[in-house]
């Protein structure tokens, strides 16, 4: 995304649903960026909660200031 690397995973809970992560990352310049976002929400598929990483993702590498989760 633009100039940033966004990487979204899913994962398995106990009680069987699933909830989303996204890591960004950003080299170059006189400096790097890593930042692991995990959410407490959970999905009923995986798909759903790669979704929902997906946009959050976004959201965070093109909003000059993200909404708090």
């Amino acid at each position: 995304m633009g100039k940033y690397v966004v990487s979204p995973a899913t994962h398995r809970t106990d009680c069987g649903r699933f909830r989303a992560s996204f890591s960004v990352q950003r080299t170059g310049g006189n400096g790097s960026y890593s930042r692991v976002f995990r959410f407490d929400k959970t999905f009923a598929s995986p798909e759903g909660a790669r979704l929902f990483a997906v946009t959050q993702g976004w959201l965070e590498t093109t909003m000059s200031r993200p909404p708090a989760c």
